[in-house]
This record gives C-alpha cells, sequence and structure tokens, in this order.
C-alpha cells in the first residue's frame, strides 16, 4: 500500500474531509522525515537474526547507568550470538514495568539517556517498544485532559458506566472503566488494563497523527523494530468486542505504508496474545500489515510435551501452519517478560491438558494469573513462572535441567522464523520469588534484575545452572546463524516420527538439515531410510560433528538435540 492508498483508509476512518486533512499531515510528516539523512539497512530478514528481549535495567552494576551495563555485557558476551536487542519500554513510565509510558519521547533517566541508545545500536540491531493503545495517567496528554485543555479532551474515551459492555474482551480481572475528576467533573475512561493505564481515542485523527510522528522519531533513533504494544485493542466501538476490529487493521495498514515509504527495512512486529487464526490475521494480506507477529501457541504446546513426553499436539499444530508471504515471518519465542499464555492454545489442548500445565506450573513454585471471561467468571490467562523452572523439577540436577532447557529451545531455533530468546532463558534464571513477594506482581517471578559482577562470576563457573545453559545456547546459536537453512522463510516440512520426538527438515538440495529432538527421558530408536531426497545416505550433526548413516536405524539420548546435514 502506498501513501496514496492510505487517503481511503483515513477517509474510512474519518470520513471525507477529516480524512483527506489527515492524509496532507501525514504526507508531510513523511517528507519531512526523508529530508535527514538515513543510511538503509538490509532490506529482509536473514538466518543470523536473533532477538534478545530484555529490560533496559535487567543487568546492573553500580555507578553505571543501566543501559551502559547492558551494553558492556551485550558486547563481552552476546557479540556473535545475537544480532538485535529488544529494549523492554525504557521510557519514564508509573506502573506496569514500563508498560504505563508517561512520555513517549525520553529515556527513563533512572536506566540513561538516548545517547546510550544510540551507543548500542553501533552493534546491535535494536526493536522499541510502541505503546500504541494506553498511556500513563501522569502523562502530560492525560494531565492535560483532566485539566480541560481543548486540545486533549479528544484524546481519551468516556463511556457511561450503565452502557452494555458484556461483549468486551477484558485482558485482565480488572475494571473496564475508570472514574477520573476532571474539570468538568467526574467522566469515566476506558481503561483496558488497568486504572493507570488510560486507552487512547483513535476515532481521534490527532491522536492517530501523533504515532505517526512518534514510529518515525524511533526510526531516527535506531529502531529496526517496531513491536505495537497490545494493538489488538485499538479501536473500540460499542456492540463488538472491541478486539481485532477492521479499523484496528486498517490503522496497522497505515503504519506499515508510512514506514515502507519512509524507512524501508523497518520491520513492524504486532504483540497480540490470542488463538492463532486472530493473530496471524495481523498478517493482513502478507504486505500491508505486520512483517513479524508473535507464535503464541509455541511456548504452551512445547512446555506440554516436555512434561508429558509427547510432541504429538505440537507437532499437529505446527503442521498447520500455512507458508508466511516472501515479506512475513513468525516471531518465535518460549519466554519473555510476560507469563506464558493460555488463551493461544484455546482449542489446541483440552480441559484436562491445560490443567496439567496449571497444576506442574504450581508444583514447579510458578503463579497462575486470571482474567474476567465475557461471562463475568475468572478464567485462567498466563502461567507466571521462569521457563526453566516450569519445564523442570526443583530437586532435578543443574545438568539435567540444563539439557531438558536446551532442547525445548532447539524447537525454538529449529522451527520457520526468527527466534526471540529472553536474557533470563538465555542465562539460565530460575523463579526469582522475591519480586513477586515484594510486590505482589506475578509477573515479576520471572524479571530479575542482575548484579553483573556476580553474574558473570556464576557464567565463569562451569558446574553452574548459569554457565550450562549459556555455553549450551551459544554452540546452538552460533551454528543456527551460519545455515541458510534457517533462513526465517527457508522451507519447512514437519515430520512425524512418533509422539516422542519432535521433527523438522529445514532447507532443501544439500543445504537442508534434518532436525530431531527428543521430548522425552528415555533414549529413543527411528529409522529414517529414505525419509528426504534431500538428505545423502550420509550425514553429519552440526552441533557434534558425528556422523550418521541414515541407512541404519538412528538412536537419540533423553533429550538430545541432533540437526543433520548432508555430508558434501
Amino acid at each position: 500500500m502506498d501513501l496514496f492508498a492510505v487517503a481511503e483508509k483515513l477517509r474510512l476512518l474519518y470520513g471525507e474531509e477529516e480524512g483527506r486533512k489527515a492524509h496532507r499531515r501525514l504526507v508531510r510528516l513523511v517528507e519531512e522525515f526523508q529530508r535527514e539523512p538515513r543510511t538503509p539497512g538490509p532490506d529482509w530478514l536473514r538466518e543470523r537474526d536473533v532477538v534478545l528481549i530484555t529490560y533496559g535495567d535487567s543487568i546492573v552494576e553500580e555507578g553505571l547507568a543501566p543501559l551502559r551495563s547492558l551494553a558492556r555485557f551485550a558486547r563481552s558476551f552476546l557479540t556473535g550470538l545475537v544480532s538485535a536487542i529488544h529494549i523492554l519500554p525504557f521510557y519514564p513510565y508509573s506502573s506496569d514495568d514500563g508498560f504505563a509510558v508517561i512520555d513517549y519521547w525520553q529515556v527513563s533517566d533512572q536506566l540513561g539517556s538516548w545517547a546510550d541508545i544510540s551507543d548500542l545500536a553501533q552493534d546491535f540491531d535494536l526493536m522499541f517498544d510502541a505503546v500504541v493503545n494506553h498511556i500513563s495517567a501522569q502523562s502530560q496528554w492525560f494531565q492535560k485532559y483532566l485539566a480541560g485543555d481543548p486540545a486533549f479532551q479528544d484524546f481519551f474515551i468516556t463511556c457511561d458506566p450503565g452502557a452494555d459492555l458484556s461483549q468486551v474482551i477484558r485482558p485482565r480481572a480488572l475494571p473496564l472503566l475508570t472514574p477520573f475528576v476532571t474539570s468538568q467533573g467526574e467522566k469515566h475512561l476506558w481503561t483496558t488494563f488497568s486504572a493507570d493505564q488510560i486507552d487512547l481515542n483513535y476515532k481521534n485523527p490527532e491522536v492517530l497523527l501523533k504515532m505517526v510522528e512518534l514510529l518515525l522519531f524511533y526510526v531516527k533513533k535506531g529502531a529496526r523494530y517496531l513491536r505495537l504494544d497490545a494493538v489488538g485493542f485499538l479501536w473500540k466501538e460499542l456492540g463488538t468486542s472491541c478486539l481485532h476490529l477492521p479499523q484496528t487493521h486498517w490503522i496497522i495498514q497505515i503504519f506499515r505504508a508510512v514506514l515502507d515509504q519512509a524507512a524501508p527495512g523497518t520491520l513492524l512486529i504486532t504483540e497480540t496474545n490470542v488463538p492463532h487464526r486472530d493473530n496471524i490475521s495481523y498478517f493482513g494480506d502478507g504486505t500491508n500489515e505486520a512483517h513479524l507477529v508473535y507464535q503464541f501457541p509455541l511456548p504452551p504446546l512445547t512446555l506440554y510435551s516436555f512434561l508429558t513426553g509427547d510432541a504429538s499436539k505440537l507437532t499437529a499444530w505446527a503442521a498447520s501452519l500455512e507458508p508466511c508471504s516472501k515479506k512475513t515471518s513468525f516471531f518465535n519465542f518460549l519466554a519473555s517478560h510476560d507469563g506464558i499464555g493460555l488463551l493461544p492454545v484455546q482449542g489446541i489442548l483440552e480441559e484436562a491438558e491445560l490443567q496439567l500445565l496449571l497444576d506442574q506450573t504450581q508444583a514447579h513454585g510458578g503463579l497462575i494469573s486470571y482474567r474476567n471471561s465475557p461471562a463475568g467468571s475468572l478464567s485462567p490467562y498466563e502461567l507466571n513462572i521462569s521457563y526453566l523452572n516450569a519445564l523442570s523439577h526443583p530437586e532435578e540436577s543443574p545438568e539435567l535441567k540444563a539439557k531438558r532447557f536446551l532442547a525445548a529451545h532447539a524447537i525454538l531455533l529449529s522451527l520457520q522464523g526468527v527466534p526471540g530468546i529472553y536474557i533470563h532463558s538465555l542465562l539460565g534464571s530460575e523463579n526469582y520469588w522475591e519480586g513477586y513477594a515484594s510486590s505482589g506482581i506475578k509477573r515479576r517471578i520471572n524479571r530479575q534484575k542482575l548484579e553483573r559482577a556476580q553474574l558473570e562470576r556464576e557464567l565463569a563457573d562451569p558446574a553452574s545452572l548459569r554457565s550450562l545453559v549459556f555455553t549450551g545456547f551459544g554452540k546452538l546459536l552460533k551454528t543456527r546463524r551460519s545455515q541458510p537453512a534457517f533462513h526465517p522463510n527457508a522451507p519447512q516440512r514437519i515430520l512425524d516420527l512418533g509422539p516422542e520426538l519432535f521433527t523438522v527438515l529445514r532447507g532443501q538440495g544439500p543445504e537442508a538439515i534434518l532436525c530431531l529432538i527428543n521430548v522425552t527421558g528415555t533414549t529413543q530408536r527411528r529409522k529414517l531410510a529414505g525419509i528426504s531426497p534431500d538428505l545423502a545416505p550420509e550425514a553429519v550433526d552440526l552441533l557434534t560433528g558425528r556422523s550418521f548413516a541414515l541407512d541404519q536405524p538412528l538412536t537419540l539420548e533423553p533429550y538430545e538435540i541432533l540437526w543433520l546435514k548432508s555430508r558434501p
């Protein structure tokens, strides 16, 4: 979609006259952006692209701004392992660990400065969060609204508390409307996520234009990836679910057209923690919405596979995925700053299977978060637990924990798409119970701030869990980034070799790689003769260098990973 086609979307959103005015201003924003020189980056993704997900202060040291500490650690330990860093919201904020943004345009002085962001961008691609659905109640925009400033009276959504809101999807077990005293008396404001996160009113074209301006500003500041947080909730319409509405898709199409015109190579990623069919709708027609969508079913399905020793559900789901277009791909992850979402596997896992995940999470020291269902009851929403602990019983040995954990991530790294690795996964972190106990915020069980010197001491100890995980990750990541078969869009064929294995063939011809992961704690034997014409009779495991004759039965030890490629 070009900027001329955007005019039609603006007319649909705002009417003929207002749409035409908005279009003229949008074109001016793009022209102003293009006047400044910009060095273009790669226009699409490569097999070397791996994203680290981290808070700006996940690694700290006394006397140093956290963003500088992160940069030092990244240069020392992550060069050659990851290509990009997703710095979770680093703006001034009032709650929700960054997602109640006070000022979109500033770096929190508790983390550092724009100069620190620019410094990190010299060595890594960066992903910024565009928290486009809501803003902090402490923001200047909202404070001006409360004071009666005419320029901000239509920036937020008021609603009669007596209105029928029964169809609205609630992501959390909190009130949808929050009363505030304004210069014009008490009003009820739409607050999807919390009373401190005030939803923005995209029915006002000024809001949309401000967000376009913001996205272009982030590109200027070094963002290659722009993550549209909670974007599915963007447009509100009474009598609907207020989720995934056509107007929301039109707005994303406008964002995409602007970025394609002004900053080609910038990648939009939508964060929509919903069932798979709704999630992939954000690809649009494959050219006009998100470049990347999160692969939300992958974390709970991988967890279920290892807890049961049965990958059949994961295999069936992966086999059902339709190929992406040449300019779209999945963002694959197992853990993030949030919990392990359960909504994406509705209709894939049965109630008893979901209950197993709940039971095992609590048995392994985790917590459960709930949301309000449309019927008014509470239903489980996500598992709050370190992914390492979710997979492992607390009393197991570090060696066994690391082996199972790395096998799970080998599935992530084998699949078509771009891998996203949470920093606490890469570093082998376990449950941080103190984070929850001191705050009452369940998600903080997986958000520990690590003191850099102590972290590096643990990484230097080859027997420590951190070292075992990080060293194993290093081998997987270096191998993956060197193989064309792991390009995000390289062909993928899911194979069913029994429930004990997850098997995928990536690439084709002499570059093809057969990936086998044993999801059980028992030895497995399989015959691979004739499994693919792309594989020669003799193959080598890229991770160990061992040779295998594929006309002979092959043995996989418990939680073993094999990436087999034809020997030249």
